[in-house]
Parts: C-alpha cells; structure tokens; sequence
C-alpha cells in the first residue's frame, strides 16, 4: 500500500528537519510525543501541526521513495 503525503507549507519542513537534526531515528516518535502532549492538552491546532510534522518526517525518512506525487 502505497502512502502519500501532502505537506502544507515549508514550516512543516523545517519542524522537521530540526527535529531530525536533533532526535535522529527518534525523530518521529518525538513529534508523535509533542501531538499527542498537545493533544492532551486540549490544543486542536497544535496536535494537528505536529501530526502534519510526524508525517513529513516519515516521507522524509523514508527509504521506499519511487517516484514524484505532485
């Protein structure tokens, strides 16, 4: 099954990316961590950012790429 991701904006990229920077492989399960935390918290808006931002890691990290998705 294949899985497409659409990334709303270049922040979601840098989130990202610094998180990667920072955690490594461990990168997703921080972001997963902060949405969920957010999530807790009762802060829609936030859990939804950092969800968008898990899943760019995951395109990002991910070793199965095959082709462009506009």
């Amino acid at each position: 099954m294949r899985h497409y991701v659409h990334v709303a904006d270049r922040a979601a990229f840098l989130e990202a990316s610094a998180l990667i920077a920072e955690y490594g492989e461990l990168a997703v399960v921080e972001a997963a961590n902060r949405a969920d935390r957010s999530r807790s918290l009762g802060n829609v808006i936030h859990f939804c950012r950092w969800r968008q931002v898990e899943r760019t890691i995951e395109m990002l990290s991910g070793k199965d790429v095959t082709d462009t998705v506009h």
